[in-house]
């Protein structure tokens, strides 16, 4: 069974291949719309990044927002992260719980969460997004994307447990497995899980990944 501790142990490992999927071909034509959808999104906002991972999206981001602070869990992956170039933006990056959030300090006028939402069990998204909220203004907008199932384009599922989170064995370069939950809702399990007071959401399909993007309610 997944558990908090488990999952940022394997990312913390996958660190240093962390951003080789961004690099496969045929993905090229979703990640440039994936990339202007964000820079279009972000501009001249103030940002909360959870699971920010190794810089890869934060970069993307600092093109166009007035500033950034970017949590991950992982040690690892934010020395990668930081090491990057950012510009002239301000970016600020913090060893933090995406489930203790909502206690970061800021006046955030926009929260990101790009491909988490995969790797949280069915019965948390909720409780994430009400975390998320606790830290932003009032109105904020909220963006998230992550994987769509295609056959072929991602390791096949290993099991399914109970609550119908469904889970991939995962092979590092270094030979070590992990078993990492990766679920793929559907676009009415997204706008479930979204509080119903939020405004002006978006869903878009693409080739290999969806993309939301909602106001939270004032």
């Amino acid at each position: 069974m997944q558990t908090d501790e488990s999952l940022a142990a394997y990312y913390a490992r996958r660190a240093p291949e962390f951003e080789a999927v961004y690099a496969r071909p045929e993905r090229q034509p979703d990640l440039r719309q994936v990339t202007g959808w964000l820079e279009g999104l972000v501009r001249g906002q103030d940002v909360l990044e959870v699971a920010c991972g190794t810089g890869y999206w934060t970069q993307v981001m600092a093109r166009s927002a007035r500033s950034l602070v970017a949590a991950d869990i992982n040690a690892e992956v934010l020395a990668l992260a930081r090491a990057k170039a950012y510009g002239q933006c301000p970016v600020t990056f913090l060893q933090a719980d995406a489930w203790s959030v909502g206690d970061v300090q800021g006046s955030f006028t926009a929260g990101v969460a790009l491909f988490w939402w995969s790797h949280m069990a069915r019965s948390r998204t909720r409780r994430f997004l009400a975390e998320l909220h606790r830290a932003l203004l009032p109105g904020a907008l909220v963006i998230l994307a992550d994987n769509l199932p295609l056959a072929g384009a991602a390791t096949p599922i290993s099991r399914t447990d109970a609550e119908g989170n469904t889970y991939q064995e995962r092979r590092l370069r270094t030979g070590e497995r992990f078993e990492v939950m990766k679920n793929y809702p559907s676009e009415a399990d997204l706008r479930a899980a979204v509080p119903g007071a939020a405004t002006a959401l978006s869903y878009t399909p693409l080739s290999y990944y969806w993309l939301l993007s909602y106001r939270r309610s004032a």
